[in-house]
């Protein structure tokens, strides 16, 4: 028996909710709306696989969104799982206003009025949320509306600053409905208003994980990261992609951010749509090689809104995101207002798993290599080759431990077949580790000698079923203890 293991032991998981919970590698996000507010529904949710609840400022209210995050953490305390939250930002999402009798007809040739003065819309006058539309956009420029199911483009900016522009592809163009302008560089800052006083509510509530929307460029984290920084904030920010310029600087957008979300909804409507599949693949890797979490995210299984089988080709969609090595997989409306919550994700999660079992790419290190101008190359070297040697000796468990959350997710990167352990003495890591491909989190806070640590790390694996003699555990950590260096040990062990 290990020493203090009481301390650091977690509650036994039961065979149903938790050990077939953790293996799918692949992490699966789910957004949380009216299907799924309760605590009982949440548990069932989790029960069924999701690691991540994504919580969308977009809507709802921040009373409404406490209770949810404060059933969550119920969630964690009694049940044995590391759950992690994520606030989603709305960040500078444009919208026409709100439209006589809820909706009218446009149709190619009409000419219509955008103007930033706020009305009931008409065909003669639409109010848009973009006070600089005049200034930005110029004659000739695309305007999309409604996910792109409605086209215009702009004829004329006159002198009242209204914008006018003609319909090229036309349709019902109904209240609120989401406006895209792919040709033109929007001044708005990708922190609004709104999402001041919603990042206030994150940092207040401790949240694991924030994304902000509409990023172009690294300065859009760096801003975020500094405010989160201020505050004395733990939590981690994700770098949602959704606009052609944040591609144009992506590179530096990767180093600056914490994890990427692909979201395809706005990068299918601002870029050409069959440039989308290449995009994703292209920075699923980019991501890789640089040891962040990627979630590949909307429209993934969006006839089980109403269905309660998925198309074919949504599953083939959830398999590529899997088998191109995404860290997660992300659920919107299916979950947050769809009529079979629990049951898309169990869906979800038997195509992970399957695609897990039979074809996935494991053991990345033979294409992923340390960077020898990387500032942490010689940790990199250490997670790389510990890799190298729980394939080479094929262990049952690849122990790390991180006080930043940086070795779990580099040894994440690899994508190592050999179950992955993680341990660390920062409680908010715990949870945040949730969003990495194939990581179990652990609280361990012991400070004595390595050899110790090790030693008690893997009698706490053993102790939970995770391991037992005659196993092969390969371990990763640092010394001196006391002096928290980045990983610089590597240890192999046969469990007695």
């Amino acid at each position: 028996m290990p020493r203090n293991l009481e301390k650091y032991l977690y509650k036994q998981m039961d065979k149903e909710a938790g050990i077939e919970h953790t293996f799918h590698r692949t992490k699966i996000v789910a957004t949380v709306g009216p299907a799924c507010d309760t605590y009982e529904k949440l548990l069932e949710l989790v029960k069924a696989g999701v690691n991540i609840f994504r919580l969308n400022f977009s809507h709802g209210a921040h009373e409404d969104k406490k209770r949810i995050i404060e059933y969550i953490r119920e969630l964690n305390e009694k049940e044995p799982y590391n759950i992690s939250i994520l606030g989603d930002l709305q960040g500078p999402k444009l919208r026409v206003g709100e439209i006589e009798n809820g909706m009218i007809d446009i149709q190619p040739g009409d000419v219509l009025t955008f103007t930033n003065e706020k009305l009931l819309g008409t065909k003669e006058r639409i109010y848009v949320s973009y006070p600089n539309l005049h200034k930005d956009v110029k004659i000739g420029n695309t305007i999309m509306i409604d996910d792109g199911k409605l086209e215009v483009k702009v004829s004329r900016v006159l002198k009242n600053n209204d914008v006018q522009v003609v319909v090229t592809l036309g349709g019902i163009l109904s209240s609120k409905k989401g406006v895209n302008l792919p040709d033109t560089k929007i001044s708005l800052p990708a922190l609004t208003e709104k999402d001041l006083v919603d990042l206030e509510f994150v940092i207040e509530q401790k949240l694991d994980w924030v994304a902000l929307s509409f990023v172009r460029t690294a300065k859009d984290i760096i801003n975020l990261k500094n405010r989160l920084q201020e505050a004395n904030s733990r939590t981690k920010v994700i770098a949602k992609i959704e606009k052609p310029e944040a591609l144009q600087n992506i590179r530096d957008i990767i180093i600056e951010s914490d994890g990427i979300m692909i979201a395809r909804g706005d990068l299918g409507v601002e870029l050409p749509i069959e440039q989308v599949p290449l995009i994703q693949k292209q920075l699923i890797r980019k991501c890789l090689h640089r040891a962040r979490p990627v979630i590949v995210a909307t429209q993934m299984m969006e006839s089980m809104i109403e269905r309660t089988k998925p198309n074919r080709s949504e599953i083939t969609d959830v398999a590529n995101a899997v088998l191109e090595g995404a860290d997660a997989v992300m659920l919107s409306a299916e979950t947050a207002t769809g009529q079979h919550p629990t049951l898309v994700v169990e869906t979800m999660r038997k195509i992970i798993m399957e695609v897990e079992r039979t074809d996935y790419r494991y053991n990345l290190e033979e294409v992923l290599q340390p960077q020898p101008h990387s500032p942490s190359f010689l940790s990199d070297a250490i997670c790389y080759n510990a890799c190298n040697l729980a394939k080479d000796c094929n262990a049952d468990a690849l122990i790390g431990m991180t006080q930043s959350g940086y070795t779990g997710f580099m040894l994440s990167s690899y994508r190592p077949k050999a179950p992955l352990y993680i341990f660390t003495k920062v409680r908010s890591l715990v949870n945040q580790l949730s969003i990495s491909w194939g990581v179990r989190a652990f609280y361990y806070s012991e400070e004595e000698s390595l050899d110790d640590i090790f030693q008690d790390q893997i009698d706490i694996l053993k102790e939970r079923g995770f391991l037992k003699t005659g196993n092969v555990a390969v371990s990763t950590g640092s010394t001196p203890v006391h002096l928290h260096l980045p990983t610089n040990v590597l240890k192999i062990t046969k469990v007695e």
